[in-house]
Formats: C-alpha cells, sequence, structure tokens
C-alpha cells in the first residue's frame, strides 16, 4: 500500500502562485505514474498533471503553461508548482498513484490522497 498527503492549499487571488505537494509513504517503489487530479463543487473530478518514472509530464489543456508538476525521489514527494491562478482553478486537489502506466483517467489510479483545497479569488 502506498499512503498520499497532500499540503499547501490555501485561499489565493486571481494572478497569484501555490505549491502543492504530495508526500508519499509506504510501497512508493510500487508507483510508476504520479498524478494531479481536481474535483470543484459539482463536478466530476479532473485530470490536472501526471508524472511518470521517467520524469515524462503530461498536462490538461486548462492548466498548461501555468502549471509544473514534478518530483523528488529522495523525499519521496511530488510537487504541483501553480501559477497565475485563475478562479476556475479554485477545486479540492488530489494526489494520485497508479501501480501500472496510468493516463488521464480517474480509474487508472490505485492509490488517493484526502485532498486540499485551492481556492482563488478573482
Amino acid at each position: 500500500q502506498v499512503q498520499l498527503v497532500e499540503s499547501g492549499g490555501g485561499l489565493v487571488q486571481a494572478g497569484d502562485s501555490l505549491r502543492l505537494s504530495c508526500a508519499a509513504s509506504g510501497r512508493t517503489f510500487s508507483t510508476s505514474t504520479m498524478g494531479w487530479f481536481r474535483q470543484a463543487p459539482g463536478k466530476e473530478r479532473e485530470f490536472v498533471a501526471r508524472i511518470t518514472w521517467r520524469r515524462s509530464s503530461y498536462y490538461s489543456d486548462s492548466v498548461k503553461g501555468r502549471f509544473t508538476i514534478s518530483g523528488d525521489n529522495a523525499k519521496n514527494t511530488v510537487y504541483l508548482q501553480m501559477n497565475s491562478l485563475k478562479p476556475e482553478d479554485t477545486a479540492v486537489y488530489y494526489c494520485a498513484g497508479a501501480r501500472l502506466a496510468a493516463a488521464d483517467e480517474v480509474i487508472g489510479y490505485d492509490y488517493w490522497g484526502q485532498g486540499t483545497q485551492v481556492t482563488v479569488s478573482s
């Protein structure tokens, strides 16, 4: 099993930046892909970004160019740097891990954190 704990959320203004962290513990070597998803009130959980064990990164069109995903293997931590935040980025952000190569679908991920709230005011 892998345990994931997110941190770094908060209330910011449009145009500000935030960095989310996801600390992993347990059988972290079993994860092939780490991803970030988000869920706004009344909406389905959606893909934001993912990074593979080869350090390849992928982004949704809505955050491409503004968000950056990265990982620190020594700390077993994945980060999501969010710049130029917009009110539409407001959501609960979830960290997720997949044992096998995973893409953009929620169903492809095996481990989930509890989420951290990001609120962007206009």
